[in-house]
């Protein structure tokens, strides 16, 4: 079986989410259901944040420091930080 992957465990909790807002299901198949989401969310926190200290690592100067973040620009010139305005 090939490693899981951040975007299949998403797809994995989209699916558990969509089979719990149906309400078809026995309670206790819904509490498992409901138990095998909240790992995958932990699962998926926990590689956000192991990609966020990557990052933040990459975006460290020659020297160490921090380098100076900038917003992102998006494909018309705008900000991702104005984009809702």
């Amino acid at each position: 079986m090939a490693k899981k992957t951040f975007e299949m465990a998403m797809k994995q909790l989209e699916q558990i989410v969509q089979d719990l807002e149906t309400g078809d299901m026995p309670l206790e198949k819904a509490i498992k259901k409901f138990e095998e989401g909240i790992k995958i969310s932990k699962y998926c926190s926990e590689k956000l944040d192991e990609s966020e200290k990557r990052i933040t690592l990459l975006m460290r100067d020659s020297d160490g420091k921090h380098a100076s973040e900038v917003p992102f620009v998006t494909g018309d010139g705008n900000s991702e930080e104005n984009s809702d305005t």
